[in-house]
C-alpha cells in the first residue's frame, strides 16, 4: 500500500526543488542536512541537482556534490544534469559534475551529443578533456 502525500507535504517538497531553481544552497544545505534526500526529484524526474546545473548555480551544484548528489541521475525525457550544464553552456558546472565523476556519454541526448548538435566547440573541449582535479 502506498502512502499519499498531504498538502502540506506536497508544498514543502515543491519547495525544496524551488530552492535548487533559485540557488539558495544555504537553505537547501540545512534541509538536507536534517534529511531530506539529495537525490529529491520533481515529478518530472528532475533532480535537485538537475534544477540547479540548469538554472545556473555553482555554489548549490557545488552544495549538492558535496552530499553525494547522484551525477548519473536521468530525468523522464533522458537528461542529466552535465547535459543541462553543455546546454546553458555553464563551464563551471560542467567542471563541477565531471570532477564528481558524470559521464558525458549518459543520457539521450548524451552532453557529448548535445555539446556536437548545438556546435558549441568549448563545451565538448572540456568534455573531451574530463576530469580536472
Amino acid at each position: 500500500m502506498t502512502e499519499q502525500l498531504d498538502d502540506a507535504e506536497l508544498q514543502f517538497l515543491q519547495s525544496v526543488l524551488d530552492l535548487a531553481r533559485s540557488g539558495d544552497e544555504q537553505e537547501l544545505a540545512r534541509l538536507l542536512d536534517a534529511g531530506v534526500p539529495v537525490n529529491l526529484t520533481s515529478a518530472a524526474g528532475d533532480s535537485l541537482l538537475m534544477l540547479a546545473t540548469y538554472h545556473m548555480h555553482p555554489d548549490t551544484v557545488r552544495t549538492l556534490l558535496a552530499r553525494d548528489a547522484d551525477t548519473s541521475r536521468v530525468n523522464d525525457r533522458g537528461q542529466t544534469a552535465l547535459g543541462a550544464a553543455v546546454f546553458r553552456q555553464s563551464v563551471e558546472c560542467v567542471s563541477l559534475l565531471l570532477n564528481a565523476g558524470a559521464d558525458p556519454a549518459e543520457g539521450k541526448p548524451s552532453a557529448t551529443e548535445i555539446a556536437q548538435f548545438f556546435n558549441l566547440p568549448e563545451m565538448a573541449a572540456l568534455l573531451e578533456a574530463g576530469p580536472r582535479r
